[in-house]
């Protein structure tokens, strides 16, 4: 008696479960693919920080041209005397000088010749240059981890509808068999192997279930916006079965906007501009300078009777660099090995992007081989279904071939949403390695960047 209330209150559970639809919220936000990514290049929190990175640096070489200009200050100076100088006139001394000797004024100095200093404004202009695309290159990763966060998202959906249908079709073949048991058409050996069937089904349907709400916590996080937020990710995996192709191994395939390297190329550009400073601190130098002050000497602190007397003086310092115990060269030797050893990185990480490049080439033309007989199998396993659903229906076929049917139909369609999957995932990879999947989203923020 327990055992059948337990079973009557399970399977009601279960149907409860199955009739609420999946997102039944009037406030969801449904969402397509570039919605996604509109979102998350404007929330993201990475993206901000990369954002502010470039500022930042801006603020950096605004600081460095600032050195061309003159540079104003103003200074006030007071010296005590502990003990006054003393002079001598033949047989006679006598002690010089105020007890309080006080100067104030504006002093400037300019450079005009400098070449270590206009050398090290093209660093960081350079520094400029990396600053921005290493935030294009935080946007490249981000568009990548929706895309493909996305995918899954619709993957698991689609997870989902495949295991809820196929639950349903062993609830009513359930009922179907359980009736003709009790009409004794039927053994009870295929009452129990239904029984059996339709309770194997539910836990492949709760997982599903599950992995949607895993998905979309995801890409919420990834998006930047509340995790609480009920979102739905419109349309299926199939939608983007139009867009599968095979991609050939000898394609013109190119790597010139790949982030990546485009960081070494200006990080060896800085690091030449950063030799050619290190240079220059072998020549010479030349500097302007300009002091307007006012003076005053007294031996007490009336300060209204001081007599203030302004004298200005002007000149030019030249500076020659002859001796500094090796340190300049030995920072020329340092830059040239560091130089070196970037060039034999860039090498590295032309190789491991081309190799990244043919495996995701690789992986897209699997998939379609994947996709094509996935697609045939569907088309057969459900031919056979139907077949042995009839076949059962009139009697001439058992339980046993409509389950093994069932469960062929079942991993086609399965096989077919994954070829899908795999192929996006690799085809965002693809685009990211080629620098290429952020045309159309970023070219705007990039421009008001490079402002």
């Amino acid at each position: 008696m327990k055992k059948g209330v337990f079973k009557v209150l399970f399977a009601g559970a279960v149907a409860s479960l199955v009739a609420l639809p999946l997102r039944a919220q009037e406030s969801e936000l449904n969402l397509t693919l570039d919605e996604a990514l509109e979102i998350a290049l404007s929330e993201n929190l990475t993206v901000k920080v990369a954002d502010m990175e470039v500022t930042k640096t801006g603020y950096a070489r605004k600081g460095t041209y600032a050195a061309l200009f003159p540079q104003v200050n103003f200074s006030a100076d007071y010296q005590r005397t502990i003990k006054k100088q003393v002079m001598y006139m033949e047989d006679q001394s006598f002690a010089v000088g105020r007890d309080n000797t006080w100067s104030t004024g504006f002093t400037a100095t300019m450079p005009l010749i400098s070449v270590q200093l206009w050398k090290s404004i093209q660093v960081t202009a350079v520094n400029v240059e990396l600053a921005v695309e290493q935030a294009r290159s935080s946007r490249q990763d981000l568009i990548e981890q929706v895309q493909q966060s996305f995918y899954a998202t619709l993957l698991a959906n689609d997870l989902y509808t495949v295991y809820k249908e196929n639950y349903e079709n062993a609830r009513m073949d359930y009922e179907d068999v359980k009736e003709k048991y009790e009409n004794g058409t039927v053994a009870k050996y295929d009452l129990i192997t239904a029984e059996v069937a339709m309770n194997n089904a539910a836990p492949a349907m709760y997982d599903a279930q599950n992995n949607i709400v895993l998905c979309e916590w995801r890409l919420k996080a990834l998006m930047g916006i509340d995790l609480d937020t009920e979102i739905n990710c419109t349309g299926s995996l199939l939608d983007f079965s139009d867009t599968m192709k095979e991609l050939s191994m000898n394609e013109a395939i190119t790597l010139e906007n790949n982030s990546s390297l485009k960081q070494l190329e200006l990080q060896q550009e800085s690091l030449h501009k950063t030799y050619q400073q290190q240079l220059a601190a072998y020549y010479p130098s030349l500097n302007l300078s300009l002091s307007y002050l006012w003076t005053a000497m007294e031996d007490n602190f009336k300060f209204n009777q001081y007599k203030w007397n302004p004298y200005s003086i002007g000149g030019i310092t030249l500076s020659i660099p002859i001796f500094s115990g090796g340190q300049r060269y030995n920072a020329v030797k340092q830059t040239r090995i560091q130089q070196d050893q970037l060039a034999l990185q860039r090498e590295n990480t032309a190789r491991e992007l081309e190799v990244a490049v043919r495996q995701s080439l690789s992986s897209m033309n699997t998939c379609v081989q994947q996709f094509s007989a996935a697609e045939k199998s569907v088309e057969g396993a459900q031919v056979g279904y139907d077949i042995a659903q009839k076949r059962y229906d009139v009697g001439s076929g058992t339980f046993l071939e409509l389950q093994d049917s069932k469960l062929a139909l079942l991993q086609a369609r399965l096989n077919l949403n994954q070829s899908i999957y795999d192929y996006l995932v690799a085809k965002s990879t693809l685009d990211k390695t080629l620098g290429i999947n952020d045309k159309g989203l970023t070219d705007n923020n990039s421009t008001n960047l490079n402002k």
